[in-house]
């Protein structure tokens, strides 16, 4: 993974265009998996994309519910897992949320990240962490353990927060 956005957007950033290449991003990669990126779908990820924060399952039911009918929550949560299989959302284990991704994952442990939760504002970024995963891995692997998902994930404080 190649970092060609900042790990934490500025606070002033462009935030609607940020929107825009994650929806464009989705929307490239549903159609490069002949997925359907359903109405829910997009504007689960749209309430996602509301912030640079995770947002818990029934707080994207909230954010939806500014603009459409109140969904279902098992509604929400179909299109949250069809999310994250597609690599478009991320769940942030520590805070049982999720946070919208617009970087190109590929599914192999060298695409691994970890998260950087920032305690004072809440955004969260990511950054690669294929050595850590490696390393991770191969440590499991020689005490007889099969590893299939490892998540890091990092709270401290972010350089716009320290400023």
């Amino acid at each position: 993974m190649t970092l060609t956005k900042p790990t934490f957007p500025a606070p002033d950033h462009d935030h609607g265009r940020c929107t825009a290449e994650a929806i464009a991003h989705a929307e490239e990669v549903c159609a490069r998996r002949a997925q359907k990126f359903t109405p829910i779908r997009r504007q689960v990820l749209q309430a996602l994309l509301s912030s640079h924060r995770p947002l818990g399952a029934y707080e994207v039911i909230d954010e939806l519910a500014k603009s459409i009918p109140r969904p279902a929550p098992i509604t929400v949560y179909r299109a949250l897992d069809f999310l994250m299989e597609n690599g478009l959302v991320h769940r942030i284990e520590s805070r049982n949320a999720f946070l919208a991704c617009a970087h190109d994952h590929a599914h192999d442990e060298t695409s691994m990240v970890a998260f950087l939760i920032c305690d004072h504002c809440g955004s969260v970024g990511e950054i690669p962490a294929a050595p850590v995963a490696q390393s991770l891995n191969a440590a499991a692997r020689a005490s007889g353990f099969a590893p299939k998902l490892s998540v890091v994930e990092i709270a401290g404080t972010c350089a716009h927060c320290q400023k």
